[in-house]
């Protein structure tokens, strides 16, 4: 049976303290998640990975600090060696880094300088993907045009979150393709359509929304994706953790 992995941003309203943390893992682990991605340690990186391994959850990546990760490599890798996984990520590209060509090149000059450090002690960078990378830069080329091809193949990888790929008016399934063997995390994410008073397309569980996952997966597998994580930034139907239930119910009962 395929493993599927929660993002724990989904229900960091969940994680107040220790023990509403380790109630909240194991509820994670009940429903069915096998593995996790964190975005914050909240009780630090020695108590956060003995809740985990009492769960039972394998975590495959992470949404760390960009600053720890550039300027404390020792705390960065003395963490992530705690969780046990080697993938090293950030949630979004540092907001100095947007907009322009040059801050662009940049911060992928210094990604692959940090991800070469990284990967000396066995670890890879990750950098997840929103929307704004597939906006136009001054030169005609997106953002993500220069990830592609400025990013190192070897040593980072992509954690591609299908719904800002189909927001920002992109093919998912050909993004998926085209970055082949450099996917460790796909992100799971739906995307509905707008009513009511909404202007614009929404988050919301996976089988709400208007997204085919069959064929996603499908072509995430033939491309080499090692992980599925469900990530839901917001816009519970009900609570973060009845959301991450229904994603997870309905990929079991359609997708894997």
């Amino acid at each position: 049976m395929q493993d599927i992995g929660l993002q724990l941003y989904t229900i960091r309203d969940c994680f107040t303290d220790e023990e509403h943390i380790r109630r909240a893992l194991k509820e994670v682990a009940a429903m069915g998640y096998t593995q996790v991605q964190t975005a914050g340690l909240f009780i630090g990186a020695e108590a956060f990975a003995s809740a985990l391994k009492d769960a039972g959850l394998q975590t495959v990546g992470t949404h760390y600090d960009w600053d720890i990760i550039c300027s404390d490599p020792e705390r960065t890798l003395r963490e992530h060696r705690l969780l046990g996984t080697t993938n090293v990520g950030i949630g979004g590209m540092p907001e100095e880094a947007r907009g322009s060509r040059d801050s662009v090149l940049a911060f992928i000059e210094k990604a692959n300088t940090v991800a070469a450090r990284l990967a000396k002690e066995g670890m890879k960078f990750t950098y997840h993907n929103h929307d704004f990378e597939f906006k136009r830069l001054e030169d005609g080329r997106t953002t993500m045009d220069y990830l592609i091809e400025g990013l190192d193949p070897e040593n980072i990888s992509f954690v591609l979150d299908v719904y800002w790929v189909q927001h920002a008016g992109a093919d998912v399934r050909r993004m998926i393709e085209k970055l082949a063997g450099r996917i460790d995390i796909l992100h799971l994410k739906d995307m509905g359509a707008c009513f009511g008073p909404r202007e614009e397309p929404f988050i919301t569980e996976i089988g709400n929304g208007n997204m085919d996952f069959r064929d996603i997966v499908a072509t995430a597998r033939q491309a080499g994706v090692k992980y599925f994580v469900v990530e839901q930034d917001g816009n519970f139907a009900v609570d973060p953790m009845s959301s991450a239930r229904a994603s997870i119910d309905y990929l079991r009962a359609n997708v894997f």
